[in-house]
Formats: C-alpha cells, structure tokens, sequence
C-alpha cells in the first residue's frame, strides 16, 4: 500500500516543475507551518526560493537557500515521502557549481544563464 501524503506536496511538485518557484514555497509552506522541525519540507522550500532567488539575480540568496536544502535533505537520502533524493541533491550540486562567483547579477543574465531544471517525479499517490 502506498502510502497518501498531504495534497500541498503533490502540488507542490506540480507548481515547482512547471516553474512557478514562488507558489509553490507557499503551497508547501502550509503544510511546514504545521511542524517546523520537519527539515525534510524545509529543504524542499529552500530549493524552491533558491530558484526564486536565482531568477531575480540574488545569487547570494540562491547560494545559501540550495547550501541549505543540501544540509538539509541529504540527512534523508536516499529516499522520503516517496522521494528519490540522490537527483535532488546532484542538481542541487550542479547549481552550487554554475553559480557565479559574485553576489548578484542582472534578471537578464539570469535569464540567459539558468540552472539546471530540477524536475521532481511526483511521488505515487
């Protein structure tokens, strides 16, 4: 039996791989409210306001947000909530490596340069 997880994280992963970073930390943020010492969730979040973050040109911000989520989510490798998380935290290290080495950059430069996409599978409901 598999087992049901709350309906935010589905749709978390649904907003996060379509690309909508900063709805997504909110969806998921309601269910983290809830419990706060979950730093599973809180990883998750964190690789989403990275993104957000890497977007508006903070790469400082992004920097620390996927430093973070890495801390974070390798603590639950290699799988969670139906999660595989050695591809998360790969990507996550990828997008460690390509960040410039400053702390901002301009939203056009972000555009002409972005990260790898992390893509989640949707965990099997």
């Amino acid at each position: 039996m598999t087992k049901r997880y709350p309906e935010q994280y589905y749709q978390f992963f649904r907003l996060f791989n379509a690309g909508e970073y900063y709805e997504c930390h909110d969806v998921l943020e309601e269910i983290w409210m809830e419990d706060k010492s979950n730093k599973f969730l809180q990883g998750l979040l964190q690789i989403a306001v990275g993104m957000y973050h890497y977007e508006c040109g903070n790469v400082k911000g992004a920097r620390w947000m996927f430093a973070n989520a890495r801390k974070y989510l390798t603590r639950y490798l290699p799988s969670f909530w139906g999660l595989s998380l050695q591809p998360v935290v790969d990507c996550l290290d990828e997008c460690l490596r390509l960040l410039p080495d400053r702390d901002s950059i301009s939203y056009q430069e972000a555009k002409r340069n972005p990260l790898p996409r992390f893509t989640f599978e949707l965990p099997k409901k």
